[in-house]
């Protein structure tokens, strides 16, 4: 039995294998006597009864616009160029918190929290002695005495500012002579606070973090695009940004910046898009979905349905009237939506078959097969 299904099975093969190089040997020979006669090669005849049976269809090649459709989902980020980390330049302890809760919305210049520091008091009170002592040696007759206590003076204020100490904090405390004994901390832009370890009474020291505030009135997506798509983009084009669970929400994206790597894994690139975000809907750490139409500009395109794809070639049918029909290879360039560009093989107002070209193909190799056997009539 199971001989009998083995040579079964070859000689299926063998007579599939003789279907193909007949065919193939009739191809050759046809385009060998079109060559000599004068006529079309790979062309074969059809009743019109047969091609409506099989439901065929025509369409005329032209020229159109053809727009390319990309794909894909990115990161929601926060604009890093609106974010701001609130920290200090000195030892000491938070003495009252203004802002206590994360997700809390300021205002630049809101008070944040004050700040009690031993090293500030006493810088204070230096600057004061400097204050008088430029006041009482900066007309003294010796140059080198004025000079000294004008470079003090200025030393004890570079001091302060560079602890940032604002400049009408320095002019309050030469005109009142009053030391502060809490410095205040103000929020430097208008935003969300979305980190927060400042507490009540706590030490902290220089360079410690207390606040990360963003202002997500623009945001930006970061998106992944695959390499062999980067050459279709360029900084400035437009995009349409949605989110899976309100897909009825669009918003319109700008390409920023197109990084300059590509991931050697997933062979793509990142791509940032920014975004106006007014009601914060779009928030860091989402998933977004990102389409971006890609213009191609007027081809040569026939609708996709109409090439037939086998293997390293693509093939279409033209329609020469009367049911005649050749089949032709054709060279293809880009695709776009249901279009795909015919860089070679066709001519503009041919007329192209746009359906049943599966059954059309099989149909031609088998007369083709046919026809190149020995005995057998074309």
């Amino acid at each position: 039995m199971i001989n009998l299904v083995t040579s079964t099975r070859g000689l299926l093969l063998i007579g599939l294998l003789s279907i193909r190089c007949a065919a193939a040997e009739n191809q050759d020979h046809a385009a060998h006597s079109a060559a000599a006669t004068g006529k079309i090669p790979n062309t074969m005849t059809i009743s019109n009864e047969r091609l409506q049976s099989i439901g065929v269809k025509f369409e005329e090649a032209t020229r159109r616009e053809v727009n390319k459709t990309i794909r894909t989902v990115g990161r929601v980020e926060t604009d890093e160029r609106r974010l701001a980390r609130v920290n200090i330049k000195l030892e000491g302890w938070i003495d009252q918190l203004y802002v206590n809760t994360t997700g809390q919305k300021v205002k630049k210049g809101q008070l944040l929290f004050t700040l009690y520091s031993p090293d500030l008091v006493a810088t204070q009170e230096e600057y004061l002695l400097a204050v008088r002592a430029a006041k009482t040696l900066g007309t003294s007759d010796f140059p080198e005495v004025a000079e000294g206590a004008r470079n003090i003076l200025e030393v004890s204020r570079r001091r302060l500012q560079l602890w940032d100490i604002a400049d009408y904090h320095i002019k309050d405390l030469e005109r009142t002579g009053k030391v502060l004994k809490t410095l205040p901390f103000h929020a430097p832009l208008n935003g969300t606070v979305i980190e927060k370890t400042a507490l009540a009474g706590m030490r902290v020291m220089p360079g410690e973090v207390l606040y990360t505030i963003a202002d997500l009135s623009k945001i930006w997506v970061i998106a992944d695009i695959y390499e062999y798509e980067l050459p279709l983009i360029q900084a400035g084009q437009t995009a349409q940004v949605s989110l899976s669970y309100a897909p009825q929400t669009v918003f319109t994206g700008r390409i920023a910046f197109i990084y300059p790597t590509v991931d050697p894994e997933t062979r793509t690139a990142k791509v940032r898009f920014e975004l106006d975000n007014p009601k914060e809907l779009l928030k860091p750490g989402m998933y977004a979905n990102v389409e971006l139409a890609v213009p191609l500009g007027t081809r040569l395109a026939v609708s996709k349905d109409a090439v037939l794809e086998s293997g390293e070639r693509q093939i279409i049918f033209i329609h020469h009237g009367g049911g005649r029909l050749e089949w032709r290879n054709v060279k293809i360039g880009l695709r776009g939506g249901d279009w795909v560009e015919i860089v070679e093989g066709l001519k503009e107002g041919e007329h192209i078959v746009t359906s049943a070209n599966f059954l059309l193909d099989s149909e031609s190799q088998l007369k083709a097969a046919v026809g190149g056997m020995p005995g057998m009539k074309h």
